[in-house]
């Protein structure tokens, strides 16, 4: 099990004192260790199987909001003092100055795990796989392809800053997912299905992987006898099923604040106005049990937070790390984020979520007399200085007189971040969530995101234009 605290044995204020030798509002060490295993299955083999584990830090000194950023693959005194005489250097036009460090205690926590995979042998976590594989192929004659993967990592983090703060945490990552091709003389299709969180085996209980390995392989199945979806404006019901994957792109990416303050942001100079309708809110919350995005303490020390966005459809904040909150004289709500001890932080989400309403999902469905029903949602782009994005829809069905009809395939959806936000017109009172690694800046981070069903009355729809 890797260690809580890989900082107890350095002398941090040296250290400390060192990256502000030369002036800087800030200076901070941050130490990581990552044990990961990575297993693949694919065309009926053992792709990848990969054990290893790694670890390092890095020193960072922030002067005038700039960040001067040296890592290592060693926690030892000597190597961090060589990163932060590197980050001192680059402090603008300074010279030496004296600038002690404070001591502070140590806040140490740990993730709960009920069923740690550490204690899973490989032989144990292959045979999952193995299972989850056949049980693809034989949902359907038809399937002609599955890729499954298996993922556990235990990372544990210290931070300790300038100001006093030292922190320790630990958290265990689970990640499933199963891809599955069908194919015929239609051509083929192409559906998957992942379960990941803050959590160990336990996870598999909330769904086993023979039953997520059935459900992508009928649904590409399913996707060879549907219809090319119509063209046109028209009704969309996003259903929870779907994930959170449009208010994480269409809106999430929008409230980080470093992009804000860029002017990279639809949503910049907009904090108190009326970004969606009064039936939306928006928070991010990385205090959620189990989720993928959860943490106690993130990669600067800042203990986990729920932070409401939107409220009722009023912006009230950004995510702010601790730089972006230094600069627009804010709070950091706990989204400084890293991929490794190689990466400075940035601030990023966690755990994103449309809030529930109050309307029953079923009485949704049956107030759209013609239009589409979206149940999975599949990749997508948004450009976040106008809000504009494109998704795919994975799964998607016609709605005829308020009840699913046939299936459909090849359905994009098109429109505007914060107008779909101000359209939305119906939320539903349940909820759905989706994992994913959120990419940003060159480094990924593992997040959640969800959303109730939702009634969207017009939004363009991509497909066949109709005769």
């Amino acid at each position: 099990m890797s260690r809580i605290n890989l900082l107890e044995q350095v002398n941090l204020e040296a250290v400390l004192a060192k990256a502000m030798s030369r002036g800087g509002e800030y200076a901070d060490i941050f130490a990581e260790e990552k044990t990961t295993t990575l297993i693949e299955i694919e065309a009926e083999r053992v792709e990848r199987l990969v054990q290893g584990s790694r670890s390092g830090a890095g020193v960072r000194t922030i002067h005038d909001h700039r960040v001067a950023y040296s890592y290592t693959d060693s926690v030892e005194k000597s190597s961090l003092l060589d990163c932060a005489f590197v980050a001192s250097r680059a402090v603008k036009g300074g010279k030496s100055v004296n600038s002690p460090a404070k001591a502070g205690a140590w806040r140490n926590e740990r993730m709960k795990v009920l069923e740690p995979p550490s204690l899973v042998s490989i032989p144990d976590k292959l045979e999952i796989l193995w299972k989850a594989e056949k049980a693809a192929r034989k949902a359907d004659k038809r399937i002609v392809q599955v890729r499954v993967l298996f993922s556990d990592q235990t990372r544990s983090i210290a931070v300790a800053d300038s100001g006093g703060g030292r922190t320790a945490d630990s958290s265990t990552y689970i990640v499933f997912y199963v891809i599955a091709v069908a194919g015929d003389e239609s051509g083929i299709q192409v559906a998957h299905e992942a379960l990941g969180g803050n959590s160990g085996m336990e996870i598999f209980k909330e769904r086993g992987p023979e039953e997520l390995a059935v459900r992508a392989a009928l649904r590409a199945a399913a996707a060879l006898e549907a219809r090319p979806a119509p063209a046109g404006a028209m009704p969309v019901v996003l259903s929870s099923e779907a994930g959170g994957t449009m208010v994480h792109e269409a809106v999430g990416h929008g409230l980080e604040a470093d992009l804000a303050e860029q002017g990279l942001s639809v949503y910049q100079d907009m904090i108190g106005q009326r970004v969606g309708s009064d039936l939306v809110t928006v928070v991010d919350d990385a205090t959620l049990p189990g989720k993928r995005g959860s943490f106690n303490f993130d990669d600067e020390g800042t203990p986990a937070q729920r932070t409401v966005l939107v409220e009722k459809g009023i912006l009230k904040t950004f995510m702010y790390d601790y730089r972006m909150a230094a600069k627009t004289g804010s709070q950091s709500t706990g989204n400084g984020r890293r991929e490794s001890y190689m990466y400075p932080p940035i601030a990023r989400m966690t755990n994103t979520i449309i809030e529930p309403g109050q309307s029953d999902p079923a009485s949704i469905l049956k107030s759209v007399d013609k239009g589409l029903l979206v149940l999975r949602m599949g990749g997508g782009e948004v450009n976040t200085v106008n809000g504009d994005f494109v998704f795919e829809v994975e799964e998607g069905y016609m709605i005829e007189a308020g009840e699913k009809g046939e299936p459909v395939r090849g359905a994009t959806l098109t429109g505007n971040g914060p107008r779909v936000l101000m359209d939305i017109d119906m939320v539903g009172s349940d909820l759905g969530f989706g994992i994913g690694t959120c990419g940003k800046d060159g480094q990924g981070a593992p997040v959640s995101d969800a959303q109730p069903t939702l009634r969207i009355p017009e939004i363009i729809v991509g497909g066949r234009l109709e005769e």
